[in-house]
């Protein structure tokens, strides 16, 4: 069992049995690991918020509040995502170790699969400061259809209106989502032009979900050799940032 595992049967093993205590030594065997483990368990528990108490004398060891509930476990990692995404909107306010506080338990509760999920995710967002154009904000429809097929790498078929108001119909491969704010652009393989493209969501008239899956692509670094822009990928608790540019091409 790994330790995101056991963090979470730990806790369900003393609400279980709630008021009564579960010695360190109990736990251990419970879980086959040595009773210093189960401590340093305890204790990131206790540091996230989870309210474990050590009871004292014989019979004692650690209790859980009988009025505590788990947090939700069935988190997906689009849901994750987005609220790595909303925590970068407040790194300016007072609120920005409470929201990421949120964000570690979220992590916590969510097994390895969905974790890793997570990262891979947030590997393919960019935020920059790019300063928003006067525009209408995207359609819901086409944020969500661009959303799903940048997580699920299904080739996108779009009726776009570029910056001289030209309409063209394209097919393409999602790879990134580069923007902030209201204004967003999904980074792919643009069929059309044979080339990577940045296609702002705002002017996406429509979005659709084609049947096929696109080939495991990445950016370039001739194509983000003269970036101008800045942009970070998206961070999770614990992971360094890494800083990169955003690009000239977008259209």
């Amino acid at each position: 069992m790994n330790r995101t595992d056991r963090l979470y049967a730990l806790v369900e093993e003393l609400r279980a049995v709630a008021p009564r205590p579960r010695s360190a030594r109990w736990l251990a065997d419970r879980f086959e690991v040595d009773a210093r483990t189960i401590r340093r368990d305890i204790g990131a528990l206790q540091e996230s918020g989870v309210p474990i108490y050590p009871e004292l004398g014989r019979g004692g060891g650690y209790v859980l509040d009988r009025a505590y509930t788990l947090p939700p476990v069935n988190i997906t990692p689009r849901e994750a995502v987005a609220a790595a995404v909303a925590l970068e909107t407040m790194a300016d306010t007072p609120f920005v170790d409470a929201a990421r506080s949120v964000l570690h338990k979220i992590l916590a509760v969510m097994p390895p699969s969905g974790v890793e999920a997570v990262a891979e995710i947030a590997g393919r967002i960019r935020l920059t400061a790019l300063e928003p154009e006067p525009a209408a904000a995207p359609a819901r429809q086409v944020l969500r259809t661009a959303g799903d097929a940048l997580l699920s790498r299904t080739v996108l078929a779009i009726e776009y209106v570029d910056r001289n108001g030209a309409i063209s119909h394209r097919l393409i491969e999602p790879v990134e989502l580069l923007g902030a704010g209201r204004q967003w652009y999904l980074v792919g393989w643009c069929r059309l032009r044979q080339e990577v493209r940045g296609f702002r969501l705002d002017r996406m008239r429509r979005a659709a979900p084609t049947n096929e899956t696109a080939p495991p692509r990445s950016i370039e670094p001739a194509w983000r050799g003269g970036l101008d822009v800045p942009a970070t990928r998206l961070q999770l608790p614990g992971r360094a940032d890494s800083s990169g540019k955003a690009d000239r091409m977008l259209s």
